[in-house]
């Protein structure tokens, strides 16, 4: 059974003068239920995980679990490059009660394809929770080639994978190949691509900003109205594409500040956007009528 299916947002970590801001976070966490997001992932990518502490990592996990208060399910994003450590994450965040375990590949010292497996497989075996495998070459340096992923889903507790390669060939084989397993698009401007060739949804960063659209996209896709997801895809584009302008999630949390739902604040290393992106920002917000 698929954890979820549909929109999942990747949601932001806001924080305020340096902290996690809770309150903030329990604005976004119900614009989001308000606007029929399927599932929440938290602690990851776009909610800045490298630069949280383990505590903070916790803390935010248990707020989100506590929050959502079992409306929709809750993925936690536990992974790393110290296997030991990822079991470490995973135990924990799977005792706070979380419904899934978003894990991604080791990054830096990368590892074979043989050594991916057994990483992964290591992981499973110290859990009952289901494993989504996170595969992002452009920020790991390490691809999950089809083969390798139709040998992990061969495990019970590795459920699916969060595609974001920006390979449609790859998702296309990997479909072709383990048909058990849930590919969820880890790119917002691959959705239809995806659930086109079986895909169950999206983990997407610009449903911080849009969620009832992704939501859109995905029901009108799941209700047969194709011509409504392929509009909704494409009238996205411009959203994608400014949230995209710099590394990840520096347009997309400026675009919340401006928009009013949270600080625009990012952590070291990540930096404010430079003063062009802004305007492109800016432009593309009051394009949408978003502020």
């Amino acid at each position: 059974m698929s954890i979820f299916r549909g929109s999942g947002v990747a949601i932001v970590t806001p924080f305020q003068n340096g902290s996690v801001d809770f309150t903030a976070f329990t604005r976004l966490i119900e614009l989001q239920i308000a606007n029929h997001t399927d599932a929440i992932i938290c602690a990851a990518t776009t909610g800045e995980s490298a630069t949280l502490s383990t505590d903070e990592r916790l803390s935010v996990i248990q707020f989100v679990v506590e929050r959502v208060n079992g409306r929709v399910p809750v993925i936690a994003s536990t992974g790393g490059n110290n296997t030991e450590e990822v079991i470490s994450n995973s135990k924990s965040a799977e005792a706070i009660g979380v419904d899934g375990l978003l894990v991604v590949t080791p990054y830096y010292n990368k590892t074979t394809q043989a050594g991916l497996v057994r990483h992964y497989f290591t992981v499973a075996d110290a859990v009952e929770t289901p494993i989504i495998v996170y595969n992002v070459p452009s920020r790991t340096g390490l691809n999950v080639l089809p083969q390798t992923m139709a040998e992990l889903c061969t495990h019970e507790n590795i459920v699916g994978t969060k595609e974001a390669s920006g390979n449609i060939e790859q998702i296309v084989n990997i479909a072709a190949l383990c048909p058990q397993c849930d590919i969820y698009s880890g790119n917002d401007d691959h959705v239809l691509p995806v659930l086109s060739i079986g895909g169950k949804g999206v983990i997407s960063t610009i449903a911080n900003i849009v969620p009832g659209e992704m939501h859109a996209l995905c029901d009108a896709f799941f209700k047969g109205d194709i011509q409504l997801a392929r509009q909704l895809q494409l009238q996205l584009i411009p959203i994608w594409k400014a949230a995209f302008c710099e590394v990840n999630p520096i347009p997309l949390k400026a675009m919340m500040g401006l928009m009013q739902l949270c600080e625009p604040d990012v952590r070291l290393p990540l930096v404010p956007p430079s003063a062009a992106s802004m305007r492109l920002i800016e432009e593309t917000l009051k394009g949408y009528e978003l502020i």
